[in-house]
């Protein structure tokens, strides 16, 4: 599945993290926005990681599931990544 995440992370010492953790997963394409491809295990692996490092209280994580060819429907104005993000570019 295809997922755009979004963070708003009010610590820099959590968002950090947050942040380390989801490049490991997918490649930024914004400062707290993410796309990532990911099977079941890995989103659940992941979902349990970035739950053990948010602050509920203060901080906000969402997963947005796309259909698998919105990918390739993406408009990017302005500058563009150097590389687009692949099922298999990211092995966790």
């Amino acid at each position: 599945m295809f997922y755009l995440i979004c963070y708003d992370i009010a610590d820099d010492r959590r968002r950090t993290k947050v942040s380390k953790l989801l490049e490991a997963f997918g490649m930024r394409v914004q400062k707290s926005v993410f796309e990532a491809v990911l099977n079941q295990s890995q989103y659940d692996k992941l979902q349990k990681k970035l739950s053990n490092l948010l602050d509920e209280k203060q901080d906000q994580l969402r997963f947005y599931p796309l259909p698998a060819n919105s990918r390739y429907q993406v408009k990017i104005l302005g500058t563009e990544p150097e590389f687009a993000i692949d099922d298999s570019v990211f092995i966790v």
